[in-house]
Formats: structure tokens, sequence, C-alpha cells
């Protein structure tokens, strides 16, 4: 599905609230490769997310949905009483001209944003903080939604997408509704060059490569790689944990997505 037939575009986005995207293709502060397989694409404006919602008890008007070239769902311009405009997250079921408010006790309607603690059970949420007051950390995808299923005095426990449950202090702010462009996941990329576009380069198989580079290469001909599979820089691939078990995020998990 080509997403330029379902997508509502603007040609100028607002001035204020955007910025030249700088593309660094991988590199870290050193001017060394940290992340592979990214290089040149085409320029874009950065545009800034309100993800803490902060303008509290105050009502503001939804006054335009716009692509996003740096996110797979779409945003929201709007307005607040005031005068101000942010960009916000675009909620599935959103039309130009509905009202929305953060506050900690408000209608339980799809763009309102509130604590944890007012949100009945079964409700789905996006964008919700992980930390008070820090700002929407968890499920920002297009589609995408999570469902509070549980509550003590301290905690909600939040099914996420991966279909992990974890735990979220109360006093943390979430958006309710389901995250637009649902129909993004049914998009063909159709051809490299559009890849190429997003700034993502070619990837190699390990095993087409030469043994030097990668510990799958080498052989005779076409071969297995004849081992567990290993990164280039022979550390396992699968089955092992990468989690650091001294963090305490960790504890708040109660069920992990495998």
């Amino acid at each position: 599905m080509n997403k330029s037939t379902n997508v509502p575009k603007t040609l100028n986005p607002e001035k204020v609230l955007t910025r030249i995207l700088k593309k660094r293709s991988g590199r870290d502060n050193s001017g060394q490769i940290s992340v592979r397989h990214q290089g040149g694409r085409q320029k874009r404006y950065y545009r800034f997310i309100d993800s803490s919602r902060d303008k509290k008890d105050m009502e503001a008007k939804i006054i335009g949905v716009e692509y996003d070239p740096n996110r797979t769902a779409n945003i929201s311009l709007v307005e607040y009483k005031d005068g101000v405009r942010k960009y916000i997250l675009h909620v599935e079921g959103q039309m130009i001209g509905d009202k929305i408010i953060s506050s900690s006790i408000v209608e339980v309607k799809i763009g309102n944003a509130m604590f944890l603690k007012n949100i009945p059970l079964g409700t789905q949420i996006h964008n919700v903080e992980l930390y008070p007051g820090q700002g929407g950390a968890l499920i920002k995808s297009a589609g995408s939604s999570g469902v509070v299923i549980a509550k003590d005095e301290k905690y909600a426990d939040i099914k996420l997408p991966s279909k992990e449950v974890r735990k979220i202090l109360l006093t943390c702010m979430a958006t309710i509704g389901q995250i637009s462009n649902v129909a993004h996941k049914l998009e063909k990329i159709g051809k490299a060059g559009r890849n190429r576009l997003k700034g993502i380069r070619p990837t190699v198989r390990g095993v087409a490569q030469n043994p030097r580079s990668h510990s799958h290469g080498g052989g005779e001909g076409r071969s297995g790689i004849g081992m567990h599979p290993k990164t280039p820089w022979g550390k396992s691939a699968m089955g092992t944990r990468t989690r650091n078990k001294k963090k305490w995020s960790n504890k708040l998990i109660v069920k992990r997505r495998n």
C-alpha cells in the first residue's frame, strides 16, 4: 500500500515547530560508524512533538493532520486557547475540529491525556510515561496501543503491543486511544531505491563475506554457517539475553514478551 494515497501531506509545516534534521549516517561523536547500514537520505525537517502534554487543564483544538517523514504515525497540529500551537501524535478516529485536553481528571475520550490512576481498566492507551513528568516514552508507533489490565496501590499493569506486561507508576501520564495510520504495516516498499531514500543501505549476509569480516564467512562454494549464529564481532546472536539483570526496571516486568 502506498503511503501517499492515504496519508495527509502538508507542504508548509508549522515553521516554529521544525528544524533541519542533520543526517549523521550511523556515525558517533568520534566520526566512527557505530550503527551499520545507514547512509545518505532525502533532506527533511524534524517536527517537535509534544510528548509531555504539559499544558494542563487547557483545551486545545485540532487544526490539521499531517504526514511526518520522521515517524510511522501521522501527527496533529493543535492550537490551545492561548494561541500556542503544538504537534502531537494523531489518534485513530480523531477529526479536524475535535477538542482535546490534558488534566489529572478528564473525560475518557480519545486524544485526552491523564494519570494512569484515573484511566479505567481495559482502556486503550498510548504515549505512556515511564517516569512521572518525563514525557511519553512507550507506545508511539503507527497503529499501536496498550491496555490497562490491572492496578494496585502504587502501580498499573500495562499490556504493551509486544504482549509484555509492565508495571508503571499510577502518577505517570498516558493518552487515550490508538495511534493513527494503522495500515502502515501493510505498506510495501516496492524497490530498493525507496529504502535508499530513507537512508537504509544494503545488508550483506554473513555467509557471503570473507572469514576475516564475519564469523560465518569462508568455506568452499555455498556453505552453511557451521556454528551457532554470531554477530560480525563473534558474539552469540540467537537466544542469548543481553539485558542487564542489575537494572531496576527489570523488577517491573510482570510478563516478558517471549
